[in-house]
Protein backbone atom coordinates (compact mmCIF):
# COMPACT_ATOMS: atom_id res chain seq x y z
CA UNK A 1 0.00 0.00 0.00
CA UNK A 2 1.17 3.64 -0.84
CA UNK A 3 2.19 5.89 1.82
CA UNK A 4 2.60 9.75 1.65
CA UNK A 5 5.20 12.05 3.29
CA UNK A 6 3.17 15.31 3.01
CA UNK A 7 1.07 17.67 1.68
CA UNK A 8 0.74 21.35 0.43
CA UNK A 9 -1.45 23.56 -1.48
CA UNK A 10 0.55 24.00 -5.01
CA UNK A 11 -0.50 26.79 -7.66
CA UNK A 12 2.13 26.01 -10.25
CA UNK A 13 1.52 22.23 -11.01
CA UNK A 14 -2.12 21.75 -12.25
CA UNK A 15 -3.12 25.26 -13.94
CA UNK A 16 -6.08 27.25 -13.20
CA UNK A 17 -6.60 24.77 -9.91
CA UNK A 18 -5.83 25.41 -6.55
CA UNK A 19 -4.11 22.09 -5.81
CA UNK A 20 -3.88 19.52 -3.01
CA UNK A 21 -0.27 18.03 -3.32
CA UNK A 22 -0.11 14.20 -1.75
CA UNK A 23 3.66 13.25 -1.97
CA UNK A 24 3.98 9.87 -2.02
CA UNK A 25 6.46 8.03 -1.42
CA UNK A 26 8.68 4.69 -2.19
CA UNK A 27 9.19 5.81 -6.21
CA UNK A 28 10.41 3.28 -8.16
CA UNK A 29 11.71 5.71 -10.97
CA UNK A 30 14.89 7.50 -9.08
CA UNK A 31 15.46 9.85 -11.74
CA UNK A 32 18.84 11.36 -11.78
CA UNK A 33 18.82 14.84 -10.74
CA UNK A 34 15.41 14.25 -8.98
CA UNK A 35 14.75 17.35 -6.79
CA UNK A 36 13.07 14.75 -4.65
CA UNK A 37 15.13 12.47 -3.62
CA UNK A 38 13.25 11.89 -0.33
CA UNK A 39 10.48 10.12 -1.94
CA UNK A 40 12.47 7.28 -2.99
CA UNK A 41 12.43 5.54 0.13
CA UNK A 42 9.54 3.80 1.71
CA UNK A 43 8.44 6.34 4.50
CA UNK A 44 5.39 8.22 5.73
CA UNK A 45 2.37 7.37 6.62
CA UNK A 46 -0.10 4.69 4.92
CA UNK A 47 -2.19 6.44 2.27
CA UNK A 48 -5.63 5.33 2.78
CA UNK A 49 -9.35 6.82 1.45
CA UNK A 50 -10.02 7.57 5.23
CA UNK A 51 -6.94 9.31 5.43
CA UNK A 52 -7.18 11.15 1.96
CA UNK A 53 -10.85 12.04 3.29
CA UNK A 54 -8.43 13.80 6.74
CA UNK A 55 -5.94 15.83 4.57
CA UNK A 56 -9.28 16.52 2.03
CA UNK A 57 -11.51 17.92 4.91
CA UNK A 58 -8.36 19.35 6.87
CA UNK A 59 -8.03 21.77 3.74
CA UNK A 60 -11.73 23.06 3.70
CA UNK A 61 -13.24 23.97 0.32
CA UNK A 62 -10.52 26.18 -0.59
CA UNK A 63 -9.18 23.65 -3.19
CA UNK A 64 -10.38 22.35 -6.64
CA UNK A 65 -8.15 19.55 -7.27
CA UNK A 66 -6.45 16.70 -6.04
CA UNK A 67 -2.50 15.39 -7.00
CA UNK A 68 -0.36 12.60 -6.15
CA UNK A 69 3.07 13.43 -6.46
CA UNK A 70 4.24 9.83 -7.30
CA UNK A 71 2.28 6.68 -6.83
CA UNK A 72 4.21 4.49 -9.91
CA UNK A 73 5.04 1.34 -7.60
CA UNK A 74 1.25 1.27 -7.47
CA UNK A 75 -0.53 2.31 -10.33
CA UNK A 76 -3.24 0.51 -9.58
CA UNK A 77 -3.76 2.23 -6.49
CA UNK A 78 -3.41 6.06 -7.21
CA UNK A 79 -6.58 4.88 -10.00
CA UNK A 80 -8.79 3.15 -7.15
CA UNK A 81 -7.74 6.34 -5.13
CA UNK A 82 -8.40 8.86 -8.04
CA UNK A 83 -12.05 6.74 -8.70
CA UNK A 84 -12.89 7.18 -4.91
CA UNK A 85 -12.03 10.89 -5.02
CA UNK A 86 -14.68 11.18 -7.94
CA UNK A 87 -17.06 9.33 -6.23
CA UNK A 88 -17.03 11.00 -3.16
CA UNK A 89 -15.95 14.54 -3.61
CA UNK A 90 -17.26 15.15 -7.37
CA UNK A 91 -16.51 18.46 -7.22
CA UNK A 92 -12.77 17.92 -6.92
CA UNK A 93 -10.16 16.86 -10.27
CA UNK A 94 -7.72 14.44 -9.82
CA UNK A 95 -4.58 14.77 -10.84
CA UNK A 96 -1.79 12.30 -11.32
CA UNK A 97 2.16 13.39 -11.47
CA UNK A 98 3.70 10.46 -13.07
CA UNK A 99 7.35 10.02 -13.53
CA UNK A 100 6.92 6.93 -16.38
CA UNK A 101 6.71 7.63 -19.91
CA UNK A 102 3.99 6.08 -20.35
CA UNK A 103 0.42 5.28 -17.93
CA UNK A 104 0.59 1.44 -17.17
CA UNK A 105 -2.74 -0.20 -19.47
CA UNK A 106 -3.94 -1.58 -15.59
CA UNK A 107 -4.77 2.37 -14.84
CA UNK A 108 -8.12 3.94 -16.13
CA UNK A 109 -6.70 6.94 -17.87
CA UNK A 110 -10.54 8.78 -17.95
CA UNK A 111 -10.50 8.52 -13.63
CA UNK A 112 -8.28 11.55 -14.01
CA UNK A 113 -8.34 14.93 -14.79
CA UNK A 114 -5.13 15.43 -15.63
CA UNK A 115 -2.26 13.06 -16.19
CA UNK A 116 1.65 13.95 -16.26
CA UNK A 117 4.21 11.86 -18.01
CA UNK A 118 7.54 11.48 -17.92
CA UNK A 119 10.94 11.09 -16.01
CA UNK A 120 12.91 14.16 -14.78
CA UNK A 121 15.65 15.03 -17.48
CA UNK A 122 18.26 17.16 -15.91
CA UNK A 123 19.67 18.30 -19.49
CA UNK A 124 15.81 18.73 -20.84
CA UNK A 125 14.06 20.36 -18.05
CA UNK A 126 10.75 20.22 -16.64
CA UNK A 127 7.60 21.16 -17.62
CA UNK A 128 8.50 24.91 -17.65
CA UNK A 129 11.39 23.84 -20.51
CA UNK A 130 10.11 23.85 -23.85
CA UNK A 131 12.58 21.21 -24.38
CA UNK A 132 10.55 19.09 -21.75
CA UNK A 133 10.50 15.15 -22.31
CA UNK A 134 7.35 15.70 -19.50
CA UNK A 135 3.98 16.31 -20.48
CA UNK A 136 0.42 17.02 -18.99
CA UNK A 137 -2.40 16.28 -20.35
CA UNK A 138 -5.87 17.50 -19.15
CA UNK A 139 -9.04 15.36 -20.20
CA UNK A 140 -11.03 17.14 -22.60
CA UNK A 141 -14.75 16.04 -24.32
CA UNK A 142 -15.12 12.56 -24.87
CA UNK A 143 -12.55 11.09 -22.65
CA UNK A 144 -10.03 12.25 -24.66
CA UNK A 145 -6.67 14.30 -23.23
CA UNK A 146 -5.12 17.26 -24.42
CA UNK A 147 -1.67 18.07 -24.43
CA UNK A 148 -1.29 21.40 -22.55
CA UNK A 149 2.28 21.63 -21.37
CA UNK A 150 2.86 24.81 -23.52
CA UNK A 151 1.06 26.53 -20.50
CA UNK A 152 4.17 26.26 -18.48
CA UNK A 153 6.29 27.87 -20.95
CA UNK A 154 6.84 31.67 -20.69
CA UNK A 155 6.10 33.55 -23.95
Amino acid sequence: MLKYVNTGIVFQEIPDEVTLSVNISGCPCHCPGCHSKYLWEDTGTLLTTEELEDIINGYGSDITCVCFMGGDAEPEYVNMLAEYLHGSYPRLKVAWYSGRARIPGVVRKNDFDYIKTGPYIKHLGGLKSPDTNQRLYKRVANDSFADITSRFWSK
